[in-house]
């Protein structure tokens, strides 16, 4: 029979073939719904597709969101293959768009298909290189060597590597003093432990990291003292001092007023600014004096002796 259709009806964009990927089992329950804050939640932390994204993480994050929906009649596999779609976004929405209708059926299937796109090969390749050519960093504790070590291994879980075959890489990778620690820590030999066990060690061992193994950077400041003279506020105080006593000789202040006619600096019946403008030798000698007294100062403070102070000149200051 010949088709009757006109030619505007034959011009037409077809409307099939726009079938989803996922297929999502018929579900019994009645008054099913999901509600707009559980698909809030699954949309505020999307994939995207990006390199440094990892899907690894984003289905173990899924997986804990929905592990938490319960509904009666319901399965849990029906509940995900009905919200991933909510979970993606940009290059991740156009793979997911660009699947042939109806060929994904399960959520195994899903997963597959997922990790297998946004975690090439190459990629797999590369982070198991990393994890056998791991070292420890030489600005690393223990505890943040193991840390970096399984985010490596949970970077990449198909790595195919033993337990065994982990913990002999960890160990030769860590510094002579760190080994040392940890084969004590295992009573002398760590090989002398099942690799159970030199587990529960290592973990153990992380716990309490031991901060004296961690180099300690401080700032130097570029007005640090000279190696010979070491710093401490008295001596800094005591300069200032010098430098407001020099300050004032070269310019007196503009009015003394006379509270009384004995000088504090000698003894004479002189106000003391006049004993300032009338000793011009003091200065000289006081500088001299000081300076004696910075380097003895010093001398007892590498010693040791930080409480000696040189009497004579204590005195006249």
């Amino acid at each position: 029979m010949a088709d009757q259709r006109t030619m505007a009806e034959l011009l037409q964009a077809p409307t099939e073939g726009y079938g989803d990927a996922i297929v999502i089992p018929a579900i019994l329950a009645e008054n099913f719904e999901l509600k707009h804050g559980l698909l809030n939640l699954i949309t505020s932390k999307q994939f995207y597709g990006f390199e440094k994204e990892d899907p690894h993480a984003n289905i173990r994050w899924f997986n804990k969101i929905t592990s938490t929906i319960k509904y009666r009649d319901v399965p849990n596999s029906s509940i995900k293959l009905m919200l991933f779609p909510f979970s993606i976004e940009g290059a991740a929405r156009i793979w997911l768009e660009k699947e042939p209708p109806r060929s994904i059926l399960t959520w195994e299937d899903l997963v597959s298909k997922f990790i297998n796109q946004f975690f090439p090969p190459s990629k797999t390749t590369n982070l198991q290189n990393e994890i056998t050519n791991f070292q420890q960093h030489f600005d690393e504790s223990f505890c943040e060597a193991w840390d970096h070590f399984k985010g490596l291994l949970r970077a990449c879980p198909h790595h195919g590597f033993t337990e065994l075959h982990q913990l002999d890489t960890f160990y030769n990778a860590l510094t002579p003093t760190d080994q040392d620690s940890l084969n004590a820590a295992a009573g002398g030999n760590l090989l002398t432990k099942t690799p159970r066990d030199d587990l529960r060690i290592i973990e153990n061992k992380s716990k309490v990291c031991n901060s004296r193994n961690k180099p300690i950077v401080s700032k130097v400041s570029t007005n640090a003292p000279s190696s010979s003279t070491p710093h401490f506020p008295e001596i800094t105080a005591l300069a200032d001092a010098v430098k407001a006593m020099l300050a004032q000789k070269s310019s007196p202040p503009a009015s003394v007023k006379a509270v009384e006619g004995i000088c504090v600096t000698c003894g004479g019946s002189h106000p003391y600014h006049q004993w300032l403008a009338t000793d011009g030798n003091f200065f000289s000698e006081y500088q001299d004096n000081i300076q004696g007294y910075v380097s003895a100062v010093a001398v007892n403070y590498n010693k040791g002796n930080t409480r000696y102070r040189p009497k004579s000149v204590a005195n006249q200051i």
